[in-house]
């Protein structure tokens, strides 16, 4: 194989696809490693406490936070806005680039979907709470009722209602689409009766047929082409929230493109930051190849620099616009009293990345764990900065105040990491990391492709499963 084929090598091994079925179910169908019990135990003790800060808040109110006059919003939307930031790769991965034809999304796309869906799951929780009466919360759907109570559809709640809904919605349809031949592999292995039952409901007599085929390629790319609008739209109508006040440092017709492209980017970085220990663990490494990173890494550096480019133009329409309020705003941000998160938020965002302009740190696993955890770092603390320090200094120095997180606060924010990482878990556990199909294709294709190039070597690629 000369140097351009394995540069673009996605397969490892020349594995045939047999060994492709055997490989990636048999995470699912092996014992359940002690590791598992003890990383399920720390994650869903970190939900539990999650769950019990969230009956407390039921029963005391918003006040055991620390939000105050004028800092109404502060982790409450710095996490909803930050974890429905990290489900928008999952979508890029699947929707764009498959539509794109991508070849390098085939390993990654089914962990970018299930994070998708865990990402939005845990962000639906905080604005569902933060109102403060979250038993009228279903006032925000578009219900018939005698009173005549519609929704005020003028509301921001109500956007984001409809945005995250329909996202989840697809996504969710888009990930068990691409799940329904891989589950009747794992039902026509399964050796239990229950076990194979259960699969079989789910894989939706599934049997391999040509025009079984046709219709769920058909099915999957009309999914991927309703998606596709959504990795757009979903973030733009929640960057709205802000961009529709007169309040300075929200104020701003960029930040719908703003908070899309640092969706993808602290997306991607997520990804990297499960997928690199996982593939450890599972021994995926034939399968999810430095290529895959490369390209990661690629588009974490673009997406980067377009964050990077957004944060100069706010800086220069504040100067520009000659608004004292908005140019005492991003002073206040990068000398006030939040300066430390200014910094954080520019060190792990804008200058981090540009390392990954070296092909060497592009393809070195544990530089690019580094680097996605201070990009995750990083894209928190910009959703802080974005929210609190526009808040806490009013128009009138008679109405500032400093918010400071309480116990609940952190606490909530740790726990809804715990139900992100317990979700992933039983992901992990009971249901195929890597899409078999798909990569049996991609390992075709591939082997196809090598035996054209040197018809002497005749790799084996025609056993099935």
């Amino acid at each position: 194989m000369n140097h351009t084929d394995q540069h673009d090598t996605l397969v490892l091994g020349a594995p045939s696809l047999h060994q492709v079925s055997e490989d990636i179910s048999h995470i699912t169908e092996r014992k359940t490693p002690r590791w598992w019990y003890i990383a399920i135990t720390l994650s869903g003790s970190m939900m539990l406490v999650l769950i019990g800060m969230i009956g407390w808040l039921f029963y005391k109110g918003i006040g055991i936070w620390g939000n105050n006059t004028p800092v109404g919003w502060a982790f409450d939307i710095t996490n909803f806005v930050f974890w429905v930031g990290i489900g928008h790769a999952g979508t890029l991965i699947s929707a764009v680039l498959y539509l794109l034809r991508q070849r390098w999304r085939t390993s990654i796309n089914r962990f970018a979907e299930a994070m998708t869906l865990f990402a939005v799951i845990c962000a639906g929780i905080w604005p569902t709470i933060h109102t403060g009466r979250p038993w009228y919360d279903y006032w925000l759907l578009p219900y018939p009722n005698q009173m005549g109570m519609w929704p005020q559809f003028r509301s921001p709640l109500n956007w984001d209602v409809f945005a995250v809904g329909t996202y989840f919605t697809v996504s969710l349809l888009f990930w068990y689409t691409g799940l329904i031949p891989d589950l009747a592999t794992l039902r026509d292995r399964a050796k239990g009766r229950i076990r194979q039952i259960v699969l079989g409901i789910f894989a939706l007599g599934w049997r391999g047929s040509q025009k079984q085929w046709k219709h769920w390629e058909l099915a999957y790319l009309i999914l991927a082409g309703i998606a596709t609008p959504l990795v757009l739209s979903v973030h733009s109508v929640v960057s709205t929230d802000f961009a529709t006040s007169i309040i300075p440092g929200w104020h701003s017709t960029i930040f719908p493109p703003y908070f899309v492209a640092g969706a993808i980017f602290s997306g991607f970085a997520m990804v990297l930051t499960l997928i690199i220990p996982a593939r450890k663990i599972f021994g995926m490494e034939k399968y999810i190849t430095l290529n895959h990173f490369d390209k990661m890494a690629k588009v974490i550096l673009l997406t980067g620099m377009m964050v990077s480019f957004a944060y100069l133009i706010e800086i220069f329409i504040a100067w520009y616009s000659g608004n004292p309020y908005e140019r005492f705003t991003f002073l206040n941000r990068a000398a006030g009293p939040y300066t430390w998160g200014f910094w954080i938020m520019i060190t792990c965002n804008v200058v981090v990345p540009q390392t990954l302009w070296f092909r060497k740190l592009r393809r070195s696993i544990p530089y690019l764990f580094v680097i996605s955890l201070l990009v995750n770092v990083g894209m928190w603390f910009e959703r802080f900065n974005i929210i609190v320090t526009s808040l806490h200094r009013d128009f009138l120095p008679s109405s500032w105040g400093m918010f400071r997180p309480t116990i609940f606060d952190l606490g909530m924010l740790a726990g809804s990491f715990g139900l992100f990482l317990t979700l992933f878990l039983i992901f992990l556990r009971f249901l195929p990391m890597i899409s078999i199909s798909e990569v049996k294709k991609l390992a075709f294709e591939e082997q196809e492709h090598e035996r054209n190039a040197h018809p002497r070597a005749t790799p084996e690629i025609g056993r099935s499963s």
